[in-house]
């Protein structure tokens, strides 16, 4: 019999499951701006999230890389924060159903991870799996915030034009899950949300907020935004008083603008990840220097 790396909930009946899409969220891969993590925050927190499945952690996470935290008081030990990876049952506001899988991603068992997933979709009815996350990019946060949509289908990706040409980066377990659904032909869409690179560290609530959109366009769920749009809004206001108050991140941001506002209107692509006055390289040099930030990343999560 094949080992089964999930188990329903004790009070799960999967009769009464009802099918709809997916969000996955593992924890451990880059997020600029942390779009990933307060999209997934602001969705738990504004529905009322039920645990269906939960994944068998212990043998999938290398606890001496990631260590759990533990409470010691005074002289003993008093509470333990274990790692979860579950699955999480919401309904949108119209009473649509949907699901966060979410969590650590896994250290090890890629592909088995990727086939449990596969039957949890299937016993379930999930129809696509969707997933978002920030990448750094040198635009300023004065203008629309991008992304670069990737998925198992082209109907997938709509009128949204590439950035990059064709680039080998470190993969990811929601990255392989997307492939893997593909060749499957299942459905399966990701957002790369383009985050201001000085914005790369905080919490940038507007690319949430698009990530939100998105999945809300691709999935037709009406997924709740008020205090994520009110969180967004707040963080422009302060974003442009910490401006104001420095000349040198004001001009930098300013040619940031120029440099956005001649790609806008056509004249030719710039690389975002470039600086003003450079020559324009193709999409395979665009893709190469996103290439080498994402070792750069590689090489900090593996010392």
């Amino acid at each position: 019999m094949t080992e089964r790396l999930y188990r329903y909930e004790a009070d799960t009946d999967t009769a009464l499951l009802q099918p709809g899409p997916v969000i996955v969220a593992f924890d451990g891969f880059f997020d600029a701006g942390m779009a990933q993590r307060l999209l997934v925050d602001h969705l738990l927190e504004a529905g009322d999230p039920t645990v269906v499945a939960s994944f068998d952690v212990d043998s999938l996470i290398d606890y001496r890389s990631r260590r759990p935290v533990i409470t010691f008081d005074a002289n003993r030990y008093t509470d333990y924060s274990d790692p979860s990876l579950v699955l999480y049952h919401l309904l949108d506001r119209d009473g649509q159903t949907y699901y966060i899988l979410t969590g650590p991603e896994p250290d090890y068992r890629w592909e088995a991870v990727i086939d449990a997933v596969t039957t949890l979709m299937d016993e379930i009815g999930i129809s696509i799996a969707v997933h978002a996350h920030g990448i750094p990019m040198a635009v300023p946060h004065t203008r629309p915030v991008g992304m670069t949509v990737h998925g198992s289908d082209e109907r997938l990706i709509g009128e949204h034009k590439p950035v990059f040409g064709t680039v080998q980066v470190p993969a990811s377990l929601a990255a392989l899950l997307e492939l893997r659904l593909g060749e499957s032909s299942r459905d399966a869409v990701g957002f790369s949300i383009h985050v201001p690179h000085y914005l790369a560290q905080s919490s940038f609530h507007d690319a949430a907020l698009t990530a939100l959109n998105a999945i809300v366009d691709v999935t037709g769920l009406n997924l709740p935004n008020d205090a994520l749009a009110e969180a967004a809004r707040e963080g422009r206001l302060q974003i442009e008083r910490e401006v104001e108050e420095n000349d040198e991140v004001k001009e930098a941001v300013q040619a940031l603008e120029r440099q956005y506002d001649v790609h806008l209107r056509g004249l030719e692509r710039p690389s975002l990840l470039a600086g003003e006055g450079d020559d324009l390289p193709s999409a395979d040099e665009i893709g190469a220097d996103f290439e080498d930030f994402l070792r750069t990343v590689d090489e900090t999560d593996n010392p």
